[in-house]
């Protein structure tokens, strides 16, 4: 049994994590924090959604910000306008009861560019950032990076394929006086290996946490056989049996969702729908309508969902399976946070069988037939 405070973190930052249910540290968390606290040289990690990776790099961050220079020191680069957000509320609340007082700011594109600007005339100590948009706002000198030591990369795999290499690429370059670059990624390709050689030290840490322990051990995992023109009938018996319980139902495609939503409305189940071709705008009203619990399902393509971070969802419902196994885990994860259980069903044809037995072998999970 592993305690913060054995890990070495200040108390202050404890009292603060603790406050928002985070008791025990995860594996990741275990693993990464004596390192980014003591060395925090180069550092590679293997990380799903879901496991506590924003504590994991974010609280040893905490502890090398000097408060007494307005300088931005560290800087953190997400994928999505979603999960810099994610992030920057995290650190917030992390730093709810520090003796220090460390300015934190979210720069994401989606959001207006001039309050942006506004906004760092303020005294910022740490900045998250989506890649386009940090550029944008160096080519309008509404910042500089020239004081950065650390640069953390969260979801890097999401990063590149996106296409943000060029983008990441110019970051290292402007930073060049950083002291550590903090790597996490779901995934270790070559691509990152590539990245990593290009842009860090010789010898980065690298950390694994086998698949394993990649999965959340508190989700129950169970798939359901039905052919496709039966499965919005499934999904409708499944959720009237859930009463009040909120989860969300991912689709493959754009069209899989808009039409799925369709269907569960004209049966009267409280459905959002969140996919590609909404606007940032609709996007947003989508998430907040859900968070505020205005409906109680949501449905979302993997692309979409990038970045979602719900309290409270009981379940995940896979319309098809995805294509690549770390999606399954990004998926899946999203139930079962903060120490709750939670479902993960997929839903298959026959001939599918075999990819429940890919996932069991690739994850280290045991499905159940339901």
């Amino acid at each position: 049994m592993h305690a913060f405070k054995e890990l070495g973190v200040p108390a202050d930052l404890i009292q603060g994590i603790n406050e928002l249910g985070i008791l025990k540290p995860t594996e990741i968390q275990v693993k990464a924090i004596p390192f980014l606290m003591n060395d925090g040289s180069d550092f590679i990690a293997q990380a799903q959604t879901g496991t506590g990776k924003t504590a994991a790099f974010g609280l040893p961050l905490l502890t090398k910000i000097n408060s007494k220079s307005e300088d931005i020191q560290g800087l953190v680069i997400a994928p999505t306008r979603e999960l810099a957000k994610q992030i920057g509320k995290q650190l917030f609340r992390f730093t709810k009861y520090s003796e220090q007082k460390i300015f934190v700011e979210v720069l994401s594109g989606g959001d207006n560019i001039d309050r942006q600007v506004k906004s760092l005339q303020r005294p910022t100590q740490i900045v998250v950032a989506t890649p386009g948009r940090l550029l944008d706002l160096i080519k309008r000198k509404a910042l500089t990076l020239t004081s950065v030591r650390h640069l953390i990369l969260d979801e890097a795999d999401e990063m590149l394929s996106m296409g943000f290499r060029k983008e990441l690429k110019q970051i290292f370059g402007l930073t060049r006086q950083r002291g550590s670059t903090w790597l996490f990624s779901a995934t270790i390709p070559n691509a990152i290996h590539e990245l990593a050689r290009d842009c860090m030290g010789e010898s980065p840490h690298i950390l694994r946490i086998d698949k394993a322990h990649v999965v959340n051990r508190d989700i129950d995992h169970q798939f359901a056989i039905c052919t496709r023109d039966d499965k919005t009938d499934f999904i409708a018996k499944f959720l009237k049996a859930r009463k009040q319980e909120r989860g969300l139902i991912f689709c493959r495609t754009k069209e899989g969702a808009i039409t799925l939503g369709k269907q569960l409305t004209k049966r009267e189940f409280p459905v959002g729908v969140l996919q590609g071709d909404l606007t940032q705008k609709e996007r947003d009203t989508v998430m907040r309508s859900f968070k505020k619990g205005r409906f109680q399902f949501l449905i979302a393509t993997d692309i979409a969902a990038r970045g979602i971070d719900v309290e409270g969802l009981s379940f995940v419902i896979h319309h098809q399976l995805p294509e690549q196994t770390e999606y399954y885990t990004h998926r899946s994860g999203r139930t079962a946070r903060a120490g709750r259980s939670g479902l993960s069903l997929a839903l298959i044809d026959p001939r599918e069988r075999k990819k429940i037995a890919r996932l069991e072998k690739e994850l280290g999970l045991s499905f159940d037939h339901r």
